[in-house]
C-alpha cells in the first residue's frame, strides 16, 4: 500500500492529540482511505517534555525546516499558532510543494490572501477545518455540504471561554471577574484572556467563515468587534427577565452587495436554538437559500475534538494525493472579489437593548423617549426596574428599553444626545439583539 508521510510542526496539546490519533487509528485510516498515512516527524522547540504519547525519539526534532524539506513528507501540519514563525513555516511548506493542514485562525484571518496565494501558485492543498469550531465540521459544511446554496447568514457561538463565563454569570449570578478567575483556574481561559474576552478570537473565526461564504477578503480592521469584558451581571439578569440570554455572537450576513461581519454580546431569545448552547460548547447556525437553517454543535476546542478535525483534513489530502490532484488550494477570497463590500458599522441595522441609570424625577423618561423618536429609534418596550441594593437613595433608577430595528448611527446619535441632556448618572449600556 502506498504511504503518505506527515510532518507535524508543534507538539502541544492539539499536536499530541494528532500524533496519538494518527498512530492509534493508522490501520483504520488505511482501510478507509486506501493509503497508509504515516507520521514521519514532529518538530518542536521542546522535545523532552512527556506529552503522554509514545512516538519514538527518532521522530522528534527541533528543526522545523528539516521536516518541511524531508522528501518522504508530503503533508505538513502546522499547530504552532500565531503569525510569526508559523507564517514563515507555512509559506515555506507551500513553496516546497507540500500540502498544508493548519488550525491557525489568526494566521488565516490576517494573512489569508498571502497564504492562499502561495497554495494557488504552487498547486498544493491547504486545509483548515480546525481553525473554526474545533471538532465542529463548519468549514467542511461551507466548502462542500452547502456549496449549492447562497449563504444568507451565519450566527455562531465560537469561543468556549466566553460561553463558559456567560453561562455561569447567568446560572449562578456571579460577576464577570469572579467567573473569569474560575475559568483561568480551570484551564478554560488563558493567563492573558484578552484575545478571548475582547472578542478578537471570535472575530478571526468570523472572518474565515465570511470569506468562505462570500468569496472575498475581509479586512480585520473593518470588522465590528465588542467583547464581554465590561458586561454587568445586572444586564444578564434583566435580559433573562425579558426572555433572553446573552451570548457572544459572530454574525455574518449578506444583504445585496454588502456583507456584515461583526462580533458582540447579543441578546438571544430563550426559544432560539443557540440559546441552549452552554458552557464551553460552540455552535454555528447557517441559513442557506435552499437548505434553510442548519445547526452545527460540539466542542469548539480541546485535544481530541480539534485533533479529530485535523486528522480528517489529513485524510482528505491523502485521497487527493492518491488521485493526483488538489481540491482546495484557492481557499477563500477569490469568487466575489470586487463584487461585494463590507457594510459600515453605522449602517448595520439591529434591535437594541439599552439600560440607562436615570435621574428619578418627573419628565426624565419623557426626555429620553422623545430624543430616541427624533432619531428614528422606535421603542418596543420600556420598563423601570427596582433600584439595585447598592444604589439605594442614590436618586437614580435603572430604565431598560428594547427597540425596534435601527441603524447603528441612529441609536448612537440618540444616546449621545441623551447623555448630554443631563438625566443620566453614567454611560448607557447598549447591547444588540438577534
Amino acid at each position: 500500500m502506498k504511504q503518505i508521510g506527515v510532518g507535524l510542526l508543534g507538539f502541544g496539546t492539539v499536536g499530541a492529540g494528532v500524533a496519538d490519533g494518527l498512530q492509534r487509528n493508522r490501520k483504520v485510516m488505511a482501510q478507509r482511505l486506501g493509503v497508509d498515512v504515516v507520521l514521519k516527524q514532529i518538530a518542536d522547540l521542546d522535545i523532552a517534555t512527556d506529552r503522554g504519547v509514545s512516538v519514538g525519539q527518532a521522530v522528534l526534532t527541533t528543526d522545523a525546516m528539516a521536516v518541511i524539506n524531508d522528501p518522504e513528507i508530503q503533508v505538513v501540519v502546522e499547530l504552532i499558532g500565531g503569525t510569526g514563525i508559523a507564517k514563515k513555516l507555512v509559506l515555506a511548506a507551500l513553496n516546497a510543494g507540500k500540502a498544508v493542514v493548519t488550525a491557525n485562525k489568526k494566521l488565516l484571518a490576517e494573512y489569508g490572501e498571502e497564504i492562499f496565494g502561495a497554495a494557488e501558485r504552487n498547486g498544493v492543498d491547504i486545509y483548515f477545518g480546525a481553525s473554526v469550531g474545533g471538532g465542529i465540521p463548519i468549514i467542511r459544511v461551507l466548502r462542500e455540504g452547502l456549496a449549492g446554496n447562497e449563504i444568507q447568514s451565519i450566527h455562531g457561538i465560537l469561543n468556549g471561554t466566553c460561553n463558559y463565563i456567560l453561562t455561569r454569570m447567568e446560572n449562578e449570578g456571579l460577576p464577570f471577574g469572579e467567573v473569569l478567575d474560575a475559568a483561568q483556574k480551570a484551564g478554560y481561559a488563558e493567563v492573558d484572556p484578552s484575545l478571548d474576552i475582547d472578542g478578537f478570537d471570535t472575530a478571526h473565526k468570523a472572518i474565515i467563515l465570511a470569506s468562505l461564504a462570500y468569496g472575498f477578503h475581509v479586512p480585520m480592521e473593518k470588522v465590528l468587534v465588542e467583547g464581554i469584558r465590561n458586561l454587568a451581571g445586572l444586564d444578564v439578569q434583566y435580559a433573562a427577565e425579558f426572555g433572553y440570554r446573552i451570548k457572544l455572537l459572530a454574525v455574518v450576513k449578506r444583504d445585496g452587495d454588502e456583507v456584515e461581519v461583526r462580533v458582540h454580546p447579543t441578546l438571544v431569545p430563550l426559544t432560539h436554538m443557540l440559546a441552549s448552547v452552554s458552557n464551553v460548547f460552540n455552535a454555528a447556525m447557517v441559513r442557506g437559500d435552499l437548505s434553510g437553517d442548519t445547526l452545527y454543535y460540539g466542542r469548539g476546542a480541546g485535544r481530541e475534538p480539534t485533533a479529530s478535525t485535523v486528522i480528517g483534513d489529513i485524510g482528505d489530502i491523502a485521497r487527493n494525493l492518491m488521485a493526483g490532484k488538489s481540491r482546495y488550494r484557492r481557499g477563500v477570497g477569490v469568487a466575489n472579489e470586487g463584487q461585494l463590500r463590507m457594510r459600515a458599522a453605522d449602517d448595520i441595522v439591529s434591535r437594541y437593548y439599552v439600560r440607562l441609570m436615570v435621574h428619578d424625577k418627573a419628565g426624565s423618561l419623557g426626555v429620553m423617549t422623545t430624543i430616541l423618536g427624533q432619531h428614528g429609534v422606535s421603542i418596543l418596550a420600556a420598563t423601570q426596574k427596582a433600584q439595585p441594593e447598592e444604589m439605594e437613595n442614590a436618586g437614580y433608577v435603572p430604565v431598560v428599553i428594547l427597540t425596534h430595528a435601527a441603524k447603528g448611527a441612529e441609536i448612537d446619535a440618540a444616546l449621545r444626545e441623551i447623555c448630554a441632556a443631563g438625566v443620566l448618572k453614567e454611560e448607557p449600556v447598549k447591547l444588540r439583539m438577534i
